[in-house]
């Protein structure tokens, strides 16, 4: 492709150099350049992709936009207000904008996005359409995998896979949106089919540098939607709710709580933790392909366990009737859905039961133990992982989320862990973590058995575990390894009863 092509996709301010180049690729990775390449500055959290256009120009660059004209460098040099935008945007022009070729369905929240995610492409699949996903596990483009590096990648490596999809003939694209993606710019140039929303806690303070941002930056995904989109708000959950006017986008509302949506669950029973319910369709809506739906209501079961699934499973059903799947093509997926790895999780069912789950933040926690409250078990028995290197305020408010509820499912006692030989050094607890997480437990009047080492805690609570009881495996990278520490002590369990 010509130079000359590609820059009318963004707003030079100034340049120096020729335009009549043969470009054969684009990078903003210096180490990624190869002969001919276009390379863009961008400015990251860490460092300045400026630093390295001495490193890219000997790789083989052959021009370079800039958000500053660099001296001493021997190629063009194209000045933009915001290379991150610029990137994106040269990203779509270079690869043909594959996006417009596809059904693009963008997912945001909190909690959540992977499973929903999950689950929508799993009601595509069975409906005979071939999909692509983008997410936090995998890049799935039709029946090929990449494992994923970020929960959205960068614009540039993101056009590359839409456009890989497109000559794959995929047709359907469901794809998490993070917060950082919205900020950065990541999917600047995408226009979605349909975007999704579904709650919003505190989670990503640091980065975005107070709640507020991180809210406008997740609010970005439906404020910037298109007349043509559709987006899927909860209106049980109020910063979801209170954008279904701020949007040109078609909206379509859910709610367990609420009846005031276009969809609501009816006849919840979570009482083995796998949900049964109705789902109503209380308003008239459309499809993507003119499809109305009058008001009326079918059952759905779900394999996969906890309250949060129930929401995650109503925005899947809604992205799949906007696209047309047939409700017993939903029903079926739903009933033999497996879940996503350590969401709710349960991975042993004999005489107890053990649950394991990514308990990041406090809406994370409070969904996870209010479906407790709808379970029944004889006596609740949780090991949590302390979550490191995230600092004070966010673990004490995943202490003050734990504490409400250690009431609320009169609970006196917890067992608690550091995991220092399972976590890497970005995730080690620190003492002040410990601190904080201790003084909130003692505040409650909650007994606390604290170990340094993960196995030991998990042997603590599954030596007290009797029939009928319930364990949960609580907590982010310190606890990644707990299901697999905790199968593998029953297995030994079980083999020396064998042997006597």
């Amino acid at each position: 492709m010509k130079l000359r092509e590609l820059l009318p996709s963004v707003s030079i301010i100034e340049s120096s150099g020729e335009r009549d180049l043969t470009i054969t690729g684009v990078s903003y990775h210096s180490r990624k350049v190869s002969e001919g390449h276009l390379f863009v500055c961008v400015r990251g959290y860490k460092t300045d992709g400026h630093r390295y256009l001495p490193d890219a120009v000997r790789n083989g660059a052959v021009a370079a936009i800039v958000e500053t004209i660099q001296d001493g460098i021997d190629i063009p040099q194209f000045r933009v207000e915001n290379g991150r935008i610029a990137l994106a945007r040269l990203g779509a022009a270079f690869y043909g904008r594959p996006a417009d070729k596809l059904f693009m369905i963008g997912i945001t929240a909190t909690n959540g996005k992977t499973t929903t995610s999950y689950m929508t492409n799993a009601m595509l699949e069975n409906h005979g359409l071939k999909t692509g996903l983008i997410g936090t596990v995998m890049i799935k483009i039709d029946d090929t995998s990449i494992p994923a590096e970020l929960t959205t990648p960068e614009s540039l490596d993101l056009q590359m896979y839409l456009r890989q999809m497109a000559d794959r003939g995929v047709s359907h694209v469901t794809m998490e949106v993070s917060s950082a993606a919205l900020e950065t710019s990541r999917v600047e140039t995408v226009d979605y089919d349909i975007v999704t929303f579904n709650n919003l806690s505190r989670e990503h303070i640091d980065s975005h540098g107070s709640f507020e941002q991180y809210f406008q930056a997740k609010a970005s995904l439906i404020r910037n939607a298109g007349e043509h989109c559709v987006a899927v708000l909860n209106l049980d959950d109020p910063y979801s709710a209170s954008l279904a006017n701020e949007t040109k986008a078609k909206v379509v509302t859910f709610g367990v709580k609420s009846r005031e949506g276009h969809i609501h669950c009816r006849d919840l029973d979570l009482s083995t933790g796998r949900a049964k319910f109705k789902l109503q369709i209380l308003q008239p809506f459309h499809s993507a392909g003119g499809t109305e739906y009058t008001p009326t209501e079918f059952d759905v079961e779900l394999s996969v366990p906890g309250l949060h699934s129930v929401y995650n499973s109503m925005v899947a059903i809604v992205n799949a009737l906007l696209c047309d799947v047939p409700i017993p093509t939903i029903q079926q997926t739903l009933r033999t859905f497996p879940g996503v790895e350590r969401r709710f999780q349960f991975i042993y069912e004999g005489d107890f039961k053990i649950v394991d789950d990514h308990f990041a933040n406090p809406g994370n926690i409070n969904v996870t133990l209010e479906t407790l409250r709808y379970m029944d078990y004889e006596n609740l028995r949780i090991v949590y992982a302390i979550r490191g290197e995230r600092g004070p305020t966010v673990n004490r408010e995943n202490a003050e989320a734990i504490v409400q509820w250690m009431k609320r499912l009169e609970l006196a006692e917890i067992v608690a862990t550091k995991s220092v030989s399972h976590v890497t050094d970005k995730d080690r607890v620190t003492d002040e973590e410990v601190r904080v997480f201790m003084e909130v437990m003692d505040e409650a009047g909650i007994r606390v058995r604290l170990y340094d080492e993960l196995p030991d805690a998990i042997s603590d609570a599954l030596s007290e575990a009797r029939r009928g009881d319930l364990v949960l495996l609580a907590g982010c990278q310190g606890m990644d390894p707990g299901g697999e520490i905790a199968l593998d002590m029953l297995r030994d369990r079980e083999s020396m009863l064998h042997r006597v």
